[in-house]
C-alpha cells in the first residue's frame, strides 16, 4: 500500500481538495489494527508527465511523473494512494518482470521475480497470485462467479481524465431500464463511464444520477438501456456472524467476476480508510465485516448469503495480513438509492455533477485560512491562492493563473478554499458567475466565467 494518502506527490504543497488526509479513527469507532482501503482498482495510462490539475467542487489530482508501459523490464514507481499488490511474481512493493506499474511499488503482469520496490516485502516468484505479504487468501480460495452470482452484476471502467488514469470497479444492475448501484469512490473523479452487463457481455455508456459521498453511495444510468435483468436483493434478511457469504466483484479490474467465499465476522462496523488516488480517506459506519478476501475492484460488488440474495455491497478491506472486508448492508444502500432516483437532493446526496471552474487550490492553513496576495494599495488580501489551472477550462479562459488568490465568487466574499469550494456547490454546469481576484503583481480582475461540467465528485 502507498504511503502517501492521496497525494500525488510526497513534496506536492498543494491541498488535495476533496481528498483528506488520513484521519485518526473518530470516538466510538472500533480501532483499525492496519490500515484500511477502499476496493476500486486504479492504473496510470500516461506515459508522459501529467500537470496536477483540480476541479471545481471535488477532488485535485496530482500526477508527477511518467508511468511505466507494459512490457517493459521494470515500471518507474509511481504514488496513486493506490495498493500495490504483487500479481504473478511481484511481491507487495515489488515491480513484476513484465509490466504495469502502479501504486507504491506496483504490479507486474509478466512472469518472474518480482524486483524489491519501496514497499515492505521483498518479490517472490509466483504462486501466490498475488506475490509475497499479498493481500490475505480464504480457506475456500477464490473461483469464477456463478451464474446465479452474475445475474444483474456489471463491470465498470472509468476514465479519469485529469489523472490521465483508468478505473474499475463492479455494480449492481436496480432496474431493467438500466439504474445501476455501485459505491461513490468507484466513479468518483471519472470523466467518462463505461458498464458491461456481465450476463449479456454488453456494454453501455453510463452517466451519474446522483451520489452520496458520506456513505460511500451513487447510482448510474446506462444510456439506451432496456430489459435488463435485475439483481436479487434481499434488504430484509437479518444478517448474524458467523453465517457464510461470499463476496463477488471484478477482482483486480481483471474483467470477469471473482467470488471469495468467507464468513460473515462482524456486524455494525465502523473503519477510516486511507485516500486512494481520487478516492477521499472516508468514516464508514454500520458496515458488515467479513473474512472474504475482498480485493481492488470488488467496490461496488454484491456480498451474496448462501441462497445467492444480495445482502450488501463490497466496499473495502484492509491492506494486508488475514481477510478482513467491509460491505454496506444492502437496505442501507437502497434507501440512499431511493432518495437520489427519486431527486431528492440535500444532506450529503447530491445530484447529477458539479460545476467544474478549473484549478488546483492552494493549502489552507491550519487556522482554517488560505492564502494572501498584496493588493495595488499594500493592503493583504485573504482568499483561495490558486496554484494551478487546467489548461482550456473556464479559469484559464478568464485569465487566471498559478500564484492568484481569488477573493470572490458571484460576488461573495471567499477567504479559503473550502470557502471557495461551498460556494461553487450552489453553482450548476452552465451557469454563468463572476469571479473576483488578485494577481501576483498585486493588480485586482474580475471577469464572468462559466462553469463546465466537472468530473464525477
Amino acid at each position: 500500500m502507498s504511503e502517501i494518502n492521496g497525494s500525488g506527490d510526497a513534496s506536492n504543497p498543494t491541498q488535495e481538495q476533496g481528498m483528506p488526509a488520513s484521519q485518526s479513527t473518530p470516538t466510538g469507532e472500533r480501532a483499525p489494527q492496519r490500515e484500511y482501503f477502499t476496493k476500486r482498482q486504479t492504473l496510470l495510462v500516461a506515459a508522459s508527465t501529467v500537470v496536477a490539475a483540480a476541479l471545481g467542487v471535488g477532488c485535485v489530482f496530482g500526477v508527477q511523473s511518467a508511468f511505466g508501459a507494459r512490457g517493459t523490464s521494470s515500471a518507474q514507481q509511481q504514488y496513486t494512494g493506490q495498493p500495490a499488490v504483487g500479481q504473478h511474481g511481484g511481491g507487495l512493493g515489488g515491480y513484476g518482470a513484465g509490466g504495469y506499474g502502479y501504486g507504491s511499488g506496483g504490479y507486474g503482469d509478466g512472469a518472474g521475480a518480482g524486483q524489491p520496490g519501496s514497499g515492505s516485502g521483498a518479490g517472490s516468484t509466483g504462486g501466490n497470485p498475488f506475490g509475497g505479504n499479498a493481500y490475505g487468501q480464504t480457506s475456500g480460495g477464490t473461483t469464477s462467479a456463478t451464474a446465479a452470482e452474475s445475474k444483474g452484476i456489471v463491470l465498470i471502467d472509468t476514465q479519469l481524465g485529469y489523472q490521465s488514469a483508468e478505473a474499475a470497479g463492479t455494480g449492481l444492475v436496480l432496474t431493467s431500464g438500466g439504474e445501476i448501484l455501485t459505491n461513490n469512490h468507484v466513479i468518483e473523479g471519472s470523466t467518462s463511464i463505461k458498464v458491461q452487463v456481465v450476463a449479456t457481455g454488453k456494454s453501455y455508456t453510463a452517466t451519474v444520477v446522483g451520489d452520496d459521498p458520506t456513505d460511500d453511495v451513487a447510482v448510474l444510468q446506462l444510456q439506451g438501456a432496456s430489459g435488463l435483468a435485475t439483481a436479487v436483493t434481499d434488504g430484509s434478511h437479518k444478517v448474524t456472524e458467523g453465517e457464510s457469504i461470499t463476496g463477488v466483484g471484478n477482482a483486480e479490474g481483471g474483467g470477469s467476476l471473482v467470488a471469495a467465499p468467507g464468513e460473515v465476522t462482524g456486524l455494525d462496523q465502523s473503519i477510516t480508510t486511507e485516500a486512494e488516488d481520487s478516492a477521499a480517506s472516508e468514516s464508514l459506519h454500520g458496515l458488515i465485516e467479513t473474512n472474504a478476501a475482498i480485493e481492488p475492484g470488488d467496490s461496488g460488488g454484491p456480498l451474496f448469503d448462501s441462497s445467492d440474495k444480495v445482502v450488501g455491497i463490497d466496499t473495502a478491506a484492509s491492506s494486508g495480513g488475514a481477510p478482513d472486508g467491509y460491505a454496506i448492508p444492502i437496505a442501507t444502500a437502497l434507501d440512499i438509492a431511493k432518495e437520489i432516483t427519486s431527486g431528492h437532493a440535500g444532506g450529503s446526496i447530491e445530484l447529477g455533477y458539479p460545476a467544474f471552474l478549473g484549478i488546483e487550490l492552494g493549502e489552507t492553513d491550519a487556522s482554517g485560512f488560505g492564502g494572501f496576495a498584496q493588493q495595488g494599495s499594500g493592503a493583504a488580501a485573504q482568499g483561495a491562492q490558486v496554484a494551478g489551472v487546467v489548461s482550456g477550462g473556464p479559469a484559464e479562459e478568464a485569465g487566471l493563473a498559478e500564484g492568484d488568490v481569488i477573493t470572490a465568487i458571484g460576488g461573495t466574499s471567499v477567504a479559503s478554499a473550502d470557502d471557495l469550494q461551498a460556494a461553487l456547490k450552489s453553482y450548476a454546469p452552465g451557469d454563468h458567475v463572476s469571479i473576483s481576484w488578485i494577481d501576483g503583481s498585486g493588480q485586482s480582475h474580475t471577469a464572468s466565467v462559466t462553469l463546465t461540467q466537472g468530473p464525477a465528485a
